[in-house]
């Protein structure tokens, strides 16, 4: 009988988070106040560049009016810097909101060069604090990549805050044990909604050093030791020769995906089958519309009531001039065609306005017309032309992008089938969802999780390893949950984000916007939502970070949170989406002001993050030395920005699920230029292997999801009790000492210095600030502490139960004494 498990975690949370944005173009045929940017555009007026945004809420106004931020978004020091396609009109139109724009060679970059540090700035004046100030090391990790060192740093300041002056930061390393501190460097402060971060600083090393010191320039002073990071991972299972891999060869529409995880499961029946989800998406489909008459007050949006390929393709509309005076407005429909018969006046002039002519629309086309309306915000008082002949309404959807594939998309509302791969699929074993391209434009995604997919099927009867994780775990493998996006990206717009649905009120309604529609799938959650008053959620309809009129109002959101509810074993889970380079869980969300994130995980969950992520990501690495840098892991709000109502706050606060977001791809070091290249959506296929590369892509971040479900199969087996300790003690102490908890394993301690029996509702250890290890307690008289521990999989160190009375009380206790002084 399987032993149970207690799983700690905060539920229910009522206002809580968010994932990855880079985000595309809205569509319109020309700006105007407020709207979204053209796609339309003559591509020879478009350029890219490069800008910096103050913070989360300078990006949320850039997205929601409408720029097309294409990727490479980064946090630096001042802000966040990202990457527009613009035209010279909308780069004034940026710099008039705040946006800085960059030169080729202006954008944030770190330095390699040591400059003297401290000392070089002694010019500066420096004021002392009237405390004492305490420098901590976060981070001091050494990496190498395709033969070249590198060093990255994170350290603190309790006087971070201060701006008058700003505390300056120094760092130094060694070149080794036993020698001197040396290199002095200045360290780059972060700061993000006007709070401090940290300060930090990443540079190449041609030797690893086994020390660091940081000096503030207020004073304060500490050192710390350089850990490895993803230098010591087990090798990949690609490195076994009778291992099969490389299936996947080329981008797949969702329709490919689909067919290929339902034939898996008829191939592979003892392993595998398919759950159909039960909300079928909006689909791809749109109504089919015109704008006749220019963009001007006289005129007309008009769409059909059927969709286009269900008749509203057929539709036509005349806007006619009879001969003759005192006329009135009139409507004709003969089969699909519907004539305007416009008013005439008493000297014979027309005589209808575009309100006028939009109303008689709806009320007289016989079901014909479903909307009409002025364009956009126009109050619709032009009159209206006579056209040259009728006008055919139309979804567009015909209009296929160059390089679209060949074939044609299935119109209408899709099912998304789930692929689910465990011998035992009886809720026995830790499930593991994967879910890929919520996002329709991120192709590299769905071809990684269809590799994982075909590597455990292929690889089950010859590989142990895969045998092990096929027994011992259940994976659930969503390849494409926003399909109508990713045919739309595919055959028609291949920057698409978002899904089809068109939400837009009638000022946002018209065919020019047609590539602006559409809710972000991972804005559209209910922990930490824009609809709290969480940053990086939007709610302009065509805007690329658009959350949805309400919270799970997407039929691809609500089939997430059925899945889960159904399938209670799934207790980890995977967003994958690309092209950042990141690995990253909770918070992910913050109110801009002040920057409340949404609550922290626990340190013991904080802690088995980390762990797993040094296992996924060092697999990744093993395949071409791709690093995700440390910078680039950890709460998605602290590496990145505030990303409101993502999928990944929402299971793991209400649901206990250990909720990963990957963003594949991104940045790699380039030993040639000696710089960091980054990538793409889209990357070509083949590319440069050793560079940008969807295969390669593919290859490596599927060896990252094949570790993860080797974390999930270890987590199912684990009952090894976790072991914890104060530190340096229990004793007598001749005045007031610092301890702190240490555990054997990622572990949530609960603790109690008041006497009374530790419970599930005692104080959780916590980390001293976020990124760091845990508290200090300053002891300054004698005081008992009384502890549990609870691992990542429930185990509870020395079986104590917290949950009742216990009489044993095999809690942990120790007892500091502090001699009167």
């Amino acid at each position: 009988m399987r032993r149970t498990q207690v799983r700690i975690a905060l539920l229910a949370l009522p206002a809580l988070v968010g994932s990855v944005l880079m985000a595309s173009a809205p569509a319109g045929a020309e700006p105007t106040a407020g709207s979204g940017r053209s796609q339309l555009e003559d591509p020879a007026q478009v350029r890219l560049v490069h800008i910096q945004m103050a913070g989360a809420d300078m990006l949320d106004q850039v997205v929601a009016a409408g720029f097309d931020l294409e990727h490479g978004l980064k946090r630096v020091p001042n802000g966040i810097e990202g990457e527009a396609v613009v035209t010279a009109e909308q780069i004034a139109e940026l710099e008039a909101m705040g946006v800085e724009i960059l030169g080729d060679d202006e954008g944030f970059a770190w330095s390699n060069e040591a400059d003297g540090g401290i000392q070089a700035r002694r010019a500066q004046a420096v004021q002392l604090l009237s405390h004492e100030e305490t420098v901590r090391v976060v981070r001091a990790d050494w990496f190498t990549t395709k033969g070249q060192g590198f060093l990255y740093v994170e350290a603190r300041t309790t006087a971070g805050q201060q701006t008058n002056p700003i505390v300056t930061m120094q760092l130094e390393n060694d070149s080794g044990a036993g020698s001197s501190f040396g290199f002095a460097r200045t360290m780059s402060r972060f700061v993000d909604s006007g709070q401090y971060m940290f300060h930090r600083n990443l540079f190449k090393l041609d030797a690893r050093p086994s020390q660091i010191r940081v000096t503030s320039s207020t004073g304060g002073v500490t050192t710390g030791y350089v850990s490895n990071w993803l230098e010591d991972g087990a090798p990949p299972l690609t490195a076994n020769p009778a291992y099969k891999w490389d299936f996947v060869d080329g981008y797949r529409t969702p329709q490919q995906l689909y067919s290929r995880a339902e034939e898996i499961a008829r191939q592979y029946p003892d392993i595998a089958e398919i759950v159909y989800l039960p909300n079928k998406t909006n689909g791809y489909q749109r109504k089919a519309q015109a704008t006749i008459g220019g963009t001007g007050q006289s005129a007309v949006v008009v769409s059909s009531a059927a969709w286009g390929h269900e008749g509203g393709n057929d539709v036509t509309v005349e806007f006619v001039n009879r001969p003759g005076a005192n006329l009135p407005l009139t409507v004709e429909v003969a089969g699909k065609a519907v004539r305007v018969l416009l008013a005439k006046d008493a000297s014979g002039g027309l005589a209808s306005t575009a309100a006028q002519v939009a109303t008689a629309l709806k009320t007289q086309s016989q079901g014909l017309i479903d909307r009409a309306h002025p364009y956009r915000t126009n109050a619709g008082t032009g009159i209206v032309a006579a056209t040259s002949g009728p006008v055919a309404l139309t979804d567009f959807l015909n209009e296929k992008r160059a390089g679209a594939p060949e074939g044609e998309v299935p119109r209408g509302p899709a099912t998304i089938p789930v692929l689910r791969i465990g011998k035992h699929r009886d809720g026995r074993n830790p499930g593991v969802l994967i879910q890929a391209q919520d996002h329709a434009r991120e192709w590299v995604p769905a071809t990684t999780s269809l590799e994982s997919a075909e590597r455990l099927v292929h690889n089950y009867k010859s590989d142990w390893e895969t045998k092990k994780i096929v027994d011992n775990t259940d994976v659930f493998f969503i390849l494409s949950n926003n399909p109508d996006g990713a045919n739309y990206s595919f055959y028609n717009f291949a920057s698409q984000r978002r899904n089809m649905t068109n939400h837009c009120a009638d000022d946002n309604a018209d065919p020019a916007r047609r590539n602006s529609w559409g809710v972000d799938l991972n804005r559209n959650y209910r922990v930490g939502s824009g609809h709290d008053g969480y940053s990086g959620g939007s709610t302009s309809c065509v805007s690329d970070t658009y959350q949805g009129p309400e919270k799970l109002s997407e039929p691809e959101s609500k089939n997430i949170i059925w899945l889960v509810e159904k399938y209670r074993n799934i207790k980890f889970m995977m967003s994958v989406h690309s092209n950042g380079g990141q690995l990253f869980w909770q918070p992910g969300a913050y109110i801009a002001d002040g920057r409340i994130t949404t609550p922290r995980p626990p340190l013991g969950d904080e802690a088995f993050y980390w762990q797993s992520a040094s296992r996924i990501l060092s697999q990744v690495k093993a395949h071409r030395q791709t690093v995700v840098t440390p910078e680039n892991v950890g709460g998605s709000s602290d590496v990145l920005y505030s990303s409101a109502g993502n999928v990944r706050e929402d299971l793991y606060h209400n649901y206990g699920i250990y909720a990963f977001g990957w963003e594949v791809g991104g940045s790699i070091y380039n030993p040639t230029t000696g710089n960091w290249q980054g990538g793409s959506f889209q990357p070509a296929w083949v590319g440069n292997p050793e560079l940008v590369s969807g295969h390669a892509e593919t290859m490596e971040y599927a060896n990252g999801i094949m570790e993860m479900f080797r974390v999930a199969a270890d987590w199912g087996q684990d009952n090894k009790k976790p072991t914890s300790k104060l530190v340096p003690g229990g004793g007598k102490y001749s005045g007031p000492v610092d301890v702190r908890f240490e555990t054997s394993e990622p572990a949530t301690i609960y603790y109690t210095t008041d006497g009374s029996r530790p419970t599930l509702e005692s104080p959780r250890y916590a980390a001293t600030e976020f990124r760091e290890p845990g508290q200090v307690f300053h002891v300054t008289e004698t005081t008992t502490f009384k502890w549990f521990s609870v691992d990542s999989a429930g185990n509870i160190e020395q079986n104590y139960d917290p949950t009742n009375n216990d009489t044993r009380n095999n809690y942990r206790t120790t007892t500091i004494t502090v001699a009167n002084q």
